[in-house]
């Protein structure tokens, strides 16, 4: 993915990634999250 949104993704997960969060599904599903509440 590239462009600013493609940037944004990368960064959130640079930040999972140093939290300890290093399971590629559990990303996902904490981004999804995110993205369902941020939208309320």
């Amino acid at each position: 993915m590239t462009g600013e949104l493609g940037n944004k993704i990368d960064s959130l997960w640079e930040i999972f990634w140093n939290g300890g969060i290093t399971n590629p599904l559990d990303v996902v599903e904490q981004m999804t999250y995110l993205i369902y509440y941020a939208g309320k």
